[in-house]
C-alpha cells in the first residue's frame, strides 16, 4: 500500500512528499526526517521569506514615495500643504496615497475584491438568465439565436477565457505538430527539406504570428456571429508553441531502436500498423516532454497575444488595470500575476503526470 501510494504522488508531480510517508511508516527516520525537511519544509520556509522580504521592499517603496509627495507639497505650496498631505496620507485617504508596489496585505484584498466581484457578476448573470429565460424559449421555437448576457466578465471568467485559448491552441498546436513530425521523422531527406524551414520559423515572435493570423482570419472568416479574437487568439497560441512538439516529435520517430523497426519489417506490417503499434508507442516519451513544452509555451505567450487581440482574457485584464492607474491597480495585476504562474505550474504539473503515467503504463507492458 505504501509502495503503491510513492507511486502515485512520483506520478502526480508531488514525490517530495515520499520522505513524509516513509517518516510516518517508521522507515529510517533520521534519513526522511532530513529528506522531508529539504524538499518540503525549506521550500516553506522560503515562501515565508519572500512575503517578509517583499512585505519590507512595498513598505520601503511607499515611505519614499510619501516622503516624496510631502516634500513636493512643501516646495510648491508651503509647510501647511506639506503637513496636510501627510495627515492625508496617515489617514488612507485613496485621493493621496502613494500608488507604488503593493503589501502581500493590498494584494489578499485585492484578491478578495475581485472574488467578491465575481459572486456579484454572478448573481447578476443568474438574475438575467432567470429573466430571459421564457423569452428564449419562444425564440428557440421560432430558431433565433437566443438572449445572451453581454455584460462585462468577472476576474475568473477572464481565466477561464484563458484556459479554453490555451487549450484549443494546444490541440491545434498538436494536430498540427505531431502528424507532421512523424512524416518527416520517417524519412531523413525531408528531415534535411524541411530543417531550415523549421529553423526560420520557430523563433519567430508571437506578435508576428498574431498579425500573419489576423490578416488571413479577417480575410477568410466573414461570419459576424463567430469570436474572431478568440479565433484569432488559439491560432497565434498554436502557431508559436507547436515546433518543440514537431522537433521532439520528429527526434522521436527518428530514433526509434532498429530492432522494432526489423520486427515491423519481418511482420509485414503495413505503413499505419507500423506507426500506431510500433513508432507511436516507442516515441512517446519525447512527444510527451514536446507537449510539455508547448504547454508552458503557450500559456507564456498568450497574455501579449490576448492583450493585442483584445481578447476577453487575462491578458486584456492585465492591460486594462494598467490602463485604469486606480489605487487598487497595482495590486490586482500582483493577483494576475500570481494567478498566472499559479495556473502555468498547474498546467506543467498536469502535463509532467500524463507523462509519467505514460511512461508507467509503457514500462508495465
Amino acid at each position: 500500500m505504501k509502495d503503491k501510494s510513492i507511486k502515485t504522488l512520483r506520478m502526480i508531480g508531488l514525490g517530495f512528499l515520499e520522505p513524509l510517508i516513509r517518516l510516518f511508516s517508521g522507515e529510517e527516520p533520521s534519513k526522511n526526517g532530513k529528506l522531508f525537511f529539504t524538499k518540503a519544509l525549506l521550500p516553506l520556509l522560503s515562501i515565508i521569506l519572500f512575503v517578509v522580504i517583499w512585505h519590507a521592499g512595498a513598505t520601503a517603496l511607499y515611505n519614499s514615495e510619501a516622503s516624496v509627495r510631502i516634500e513636493k507639497a512643501r516646495a510648491e505650496q508651503g509647510e501647511e500643504a506639506a503637513i496636510a498631505m501627510q495627515e492625508c496620507i496617515e489617514s488612507g485617504d485613496v485621493s493621496c496615497q502613494p500608488n507604488t508596489l503593493p503589501s502581500p496585505k493590498q494584494v489578499f484584498g485585492a484578491f478578495q475584491a475581485l472574488w467578491q466581484d465575481h459572486k456579484s457578476i454572478s448573481e447578476k448573470k443568474a438574475e438575467f438568465k432567470d429573466k430571459v429565460s421564457a423569452t428564449n424559449e419562444q425564440r428557440e421555437a421560432q430558431g433565433l439565436d437566443p438572449i445572451t448576457y453581454t455584460g462585462r466578465p468577472s476576474f475568473l471568467d477572464q481565466i477561464g477565457t484563458s484556459l479554453k485559448t490555451v487549450a484549443a491552441g494546444c490541440l491545434l498546436a498538436m494536430l498540427i505538430a505531431v502528424p507532421i513530425g512523424i512524416i518527416i521523422g520517417l524519412s531523413e531527406s525531408l528531415r534535411t527539406a524541411m530543417n531550415w524551414l523549421i529553423q526560420i520559423l520557430k523563433p519567430v515572435s508571437p506578435v508576428v504570428w498574431l498579425l500573419l493570423v489576423f490578416m488571413i482570419v479577417k480575410t477568410v472568416i466573414t461570419d459576424p456571429s463567430l469570436d474572431k479574437s478568440f479565433i484569432i487568439s488559439f491560432i497565434s497560441v498554436g502557431l508559436c508553441a507547436m515546433w518543440a512538439t514537431l522537433v521532439n516529435t520528429s527526434l522521436g520517430v527518428s530514433t526509434v531502436d532498429k530492432d522494432y523497426i526489423n520486427v515491423a519489417k519481418v511482420l509485414k506490417l503495413s505503413i499505419g500498423q507500423n506507426i500506431f503499434k510500433i513508432i507511436l508507442p516507442a516515441s512517446l516519451p519525447l512527444i510527451f516532454t514536446g507537449l510539455r513544452i508547448t504547454v508552458s509555451v503557450s500559456w507564456m505567450v498568450l497574455i501579449a497575444i490576448e492583450l493585442l487581440a483584445q481578447s476577453p482574457g487575462l491578458g486584456s485584464f492585465v492591460w486594462e488595470e494598467f490602463q485604469n492607474g486606480a489605487n487598487d491597480s497595482n495590486a490586482k495585476i500582483i493577483v494576475a500575476m500570481f494567478v498566472i504562474g499559479i495556473i502555468g505550474f498547474l498546467l506543467d504539473r498536469i502535463m509532467l503526470s500524463v507523462q509519467n503515467m505514460m511512461s508507467f503504463n509503457k514500462g508495465m507492458a
